[in-house]
């Protein structure tokens, strides 16, 4: 080779040498692939964790409420989208106005109607997402053993009836935007400016009211915001006001519209006193403390609890509090402000559940599992956070490999007891057979047992089961009813027909007595008392599609087909989802054109 051609050749060399470095500067460096594969495990580790335990609810079927979705018209019809956001009064027991929620299900409807496999796999879903943002939101305040503290909150047992329970939705929609709103506040109050710190804010505040729609309980939000801010510097200052100022209208509008609508669907005073609200109160936030230390006993309905100003033990629950907040408070010197800011964030995030309000729920219970989906964060951090930093205290070796093996102990008991609860959400008969077990005296709830052995055929066990709804509310026609209407169907008319009476008296338009007695009527083949009774049950309720299918049967018998045919079709047309009303209707119909030939 010339000197000339490799003088050329040399004189490329140093052109190829930074080409080299600057692909490799593309790549990330050892550390950076490592830390990266690290988090990507431990995000799928969390997800893992969510879904798995959870497992049990995608077999399981609808139960309880589940009803209110699965029979809605908005939520089956193309167009019943409009409905739900502008006619929420068409969801019939939906006392409030949540749709984004009903938005969902109406989605998912149309996805694959109304399989419950599909609907308990968003729940799984909703979770697991919930978990990675409990996660995140647990890094971005600092608090020690993050990872930890979204692993317990994927495998919590209390979470079990937000998760596992179809119309519990709620909770999970509400949540995701509640946690998302409250990182976008993070990233708003790191980069405060305009621009991009602006966007964050605009975020945060949309996905508040977009939680609003789905849940009301998140209205505590903009307070969590300002015990945050309190946490982080110690004080709060004028300045920080006008940033949460619109978070707290925003709130107070949407939870008053909510509230609004709601005394308009269901009416309701519980008359209970200022004091006795405190009261109430002070007990239902240690009830949530116990069963998050120790999820023993799940009960799904607790019972009530008596209370009143003369009680020392209810003012004990209010010491106790007190003495609480204060201590945390003086002790934040050597503590640090984060036990009482989460402390804080528990009591005030239940607080619109724990009885200051009425509320629907506080007519079976005071509390329940499911009101602590959020609320439970806060004493999460605390626990898991003051384990942790204990545990760094601790010598490296054998004492934190011990650590690490109890905290992995703990987290497999968790997720066993989480897997085990998830299962009474099987079935209604499951559900109300452990509801019954841990509160024989659980509002409603040998009713609901018995509705739900009759819809397995289990009429005996039924009307076992309706007989002790009658005798623990003797005054209540549905359970007369229900104790008439299992007697039809094990043939005992003569006691059926007297126990029907019984619920007539007591009230002589009651849709269910008036059903079952025309039921009864048509079964002894007296068409014409049928008849009459269906047309009392259609004058209360001219939207019940089985009074419509009863009327049209008894004018068929009574030798009247073009009249059964009409009835027959207004059936139809409230539920098209009958197939016995079609069945009948195209038997009558065939009969009407055999005839015109």
């Amino acid at each position: 080779m010339s000197r000339r051609k490799q003088g050329r050749e040399r004189g490329r060399q140093p052109s190829r040498k930074p080409a080299k470095r600057a692909a490799s500067a593309s790549l990330p460096s050892a550390p950076e692939f490592r830390f990266a594969r690290r988090e990507t495990l431990a995000a799928l580790a969390l997800a893992a964790l969510a879904v798995g335990c959870y497992l049990p609810a995608l077999s399981a079927g609808f139960v309880w409420d589940d009803r209110i979705f699965a029979r809605a018209l908005a939520v089956r019809d193309w167009d019943g989208l409009w409905r739900i956001w502008l006619s929420p009064s068409e969801i019939e027991d939906e006392g409030h106005y949540w749709p984004l929620v009903y938005t969902s299900f109406w989605l998912e409807h149309k996805l694959w109607g109304f399989a419950p496999a599909g609907h308990h796999a968003v729940n799984v879903l909703l979770h697991a997402a919930n978990t990675l943002l409990v996660r995140r939101l647990a890094e971005r305040l600092a608090v020690p053993g993050a990872w930890l503290v979204a692993a317990v909150f994927a495998v919590h047992p209390l979470h079990v009836e937000s998760v596992a329970w179809i119309i519990e939705r709620k909770d999970l929609l509400s949540g995701l935007c509640y946690l998302g709103a409250f990182l976008a506040w993070l990233r708003f109050t790191d980069e405060p400016q305009a621009g991009r710190g602006g966007r964050h804010y605009v975020l945060a505040l949309a996905l508040f009211a977009a939680g609003m729609l789905c849940k009301s309980i998140v209205v505590t939000l903009p307070a969590a915001f300002v015990i945050v801010s309190w946490w982080k510097r110690g004080r709060v200052t004028g300045s920080d006001l006008p940033w949460v100022a619109p978070f707290f209208v925003v709130g107070a509008v949407m939870a008053a519209a909510d509230l609004s609508f709601y005394d308009v669907r269901e009416p309701l005073s519980l008359g209970y006193t200022a004091v006795e609200r405190l009261l109430i109160a002070a007990h239902a936030l240690w009830f949530y403390v116990g069963k998050l230390v120790w999820p023993g006993g799940l009960a799904v309905i607790y019972p009530h609890w008596e209370t009143g100003a003369g009680d020392p033990e209810a003012w004990g629950y209010v010491a106790a509090w007190v003495a609480v907040v204060v201590a945390l408070w003086f002790l934040r010197g050597r503590v640090g402000r984060g036990p009482l800011a989460g402390v804080l964030f528990f009591a005030v995030t239940l607080s619109p559940v724990l009885g200051f309000v009425d509320y629907g729920y506080m007519q079976f219970s005071f509390v329940a599992d499911r009101h602590q989906y959020l609320a439970g964060m806060g004493l999460m951090a605390v626990l898991v956070g003051a384990a942790v930093r204990g545990v760094e205290r601790l010598p490296a070796g054998v004492w934190r490999r011990c650590a690490a093996g109890a905290a992995a102990a703990a987290l497999a008991v968790l997720a066993v007891l989480t897997w085990r609860h998830a299962g009474i959400y099987h079935d209604g008969v499951t559900l109300f057979t452990h509801v019954v077990a841990h509160n024989p005296e659980a509002r409603f709830a040998h009713r609901n047992l018995g509705e739900a052995l009759t819809a397995e055929g289990r009429w005996d066990e039924a009307l076992t089961a309706f007989r002790v709804a009658a005798e623990q509310a003797p005054d209540d026609d549905r359970d007369h009813s229900n104790v008439g209407a299992a007697l039809v169907m094990l043939g005992r008319l003569d006691e059926a027909e007297e126990r029907l009476r019984a619920a007539l008296s007591l009230d002589p338009k009651s849709t269910y007595a008036l059903q079952n007695m025309a039921a009864l009527a048509a079964k002894r083949e007296r068409y014409g008392e049928a008849l009459d009774l269906y047309r009392r049950l259609i004058e209360v309720n001219p939207r019940n599609p089985s009074a419509h299918h009863g009327m049209g049967t008894a004018l068929y018998f009574l030798g009247r087909p073009a009249e059964a045919l009409k009835a027959l079709e207004r059936a139809l047309a409230l539920d098209p989802t009958r197939d016995d009303i079609r069945t009948n209707r195209d038997e009558v119909l065939a009969i009407l054109e055999r005839r015109a030939r």
